[in-house]
């Protein structure tokens, strides 16, 4: 039995297979066709990358897949920006009329919108990555309600404005563990401990020391972060826990962080497909499934065929990461 559950531990391994060269083809040449369709191909070259990270990305020697298409991003890219240009249009309008009331009820909603769609372009984004996200046939499913997510963040906003941004820590914190908790892979669920108070004494330290080590802390607190965010993320499976484990030191840090700076420097960015592979590369080769994991008992549950990805580009433009 003990020589079993250690072929079976060594089995459940997670990383990323991607290599430099493939990627910084799909990379140029994304580059080259969305320029030259004036933004257009943005969508498709978009997919093309998800597919290309994802399929890079093994758990158990099975890739995973991502399994939207440029079509769907493309329809919620149209929604998004129709939108933007209505609003700012409006904007552009009542300041050519020098009509103050109408300026200022113009900048008012355009504001006002930009702070109520965040909210709903998570829970939109969250839901559609996960609907088209799979591994072995088997989908991820979000389970959140976005009236109560909506209500969620802007308790977050609020409170962390009224603190002077104190309370962003707990905010992070919350908004994570809402989305993880409403998470499921099959017949797995996900869950975030991570505690606010830990994560805004994290960021304090980087505060307090940032400047008097002329910036070498920095190193610590980028270990010390990913270190929260990964060791609090857990999977339950038939009622037993899964942990992850970053093994991940400071001195690691530096020499990605440094390595990245100098390919990126010396080669005036065309490294920067290269230093994409290397960074995924990094992680997953320090993080660790901890616990008796058995990937073959992970069974498709009900479905969610979410085909909107209106809230994953909101997120772009907003240039917010999905997690």
């Amino acid at each position: 039995m003990e020589i079993i559950s250690e072929k079976h531990l060594e089995k459940t391994s997670i990383k990323y297979v991607g290599k430099g060269a493939e990627f910084a083809i799909i990379y140029f040449k994304n580059i080259i066709l969305t320029i030259l369709t004036l933004g257009l191909y943005y969508p498709w070259a978009k997919v093309e990358i998800l597919k290309y990270h994802y399929q890079s990305t093994a758990l158990d020697n099975s890739r995973f897949s991502f399994n939207g298409t440029g079509k769907e991003v493309f329809r919620g890219f149209i929604k998004v920006y129709i939108i933007l240009i209505s609003l700012y249009g409006f904007l552009f309008y009542s300041m050519q009329t020098q009509n103050e009331v109408l300026m200022f009820s113009a900048i008012g909603i355009f504001y006002l919108f930009l702070l109520l769609v965040v909210p709903f372009a998570i829970h939109g984004a969250v839901r559609y990555r996960s609907s088209r996200s799979s591994w072995r046939g088997i989908h991820f499913k979000y389970l959140g309600d976005r009236v109560e997510f909506f209500w969620l963040y802007i308790k977050g906003v609020l409170l962390t404005l009224v603190t002077i941004g104190i309370y962003g820590a707990w905010f992070q914190v919350d908004i994570r563990k809402y989305i993880f908790s409403h998470l499921r892979f099959g017949n797995l669920s996900f869950d975030f401990r991570g505690d606010g108070g830990r994560l805004f004494w994290i960021n304090l330290k980087m505060i307090l020391l940032m400047y008097p080590t002329l910036g070498i802390y920095s190193f610590w607190y980028y270990k010390n972060l990913w270190k929260f965010y990964a060791e609090n993320t857990t999977i339950t499976q038939d009622g037993k826990t899964i942990n992850f484990k970053l093994k991940v030191e400071a001195g690691d840090v530096f020499e990605l962080v440094v390595v990245n700076f100098f390919l990126i420097l010396f080669t005036l960015g065309i490294a920067t497909p290269w230093v994409a592979v290397r960074t995924l590369k990094f992680f997953f080769r320090f993080l660790k499934i901890e616990g008796e994991f058995n990937t073959d008992t992970i069974q498709q549950t009900e479905y969610d065929d979410y085909d909107d990805a209106a809230g994953d580009d909101a997120l772009d433009f907003f240039d917010i990461d999905l997690l």
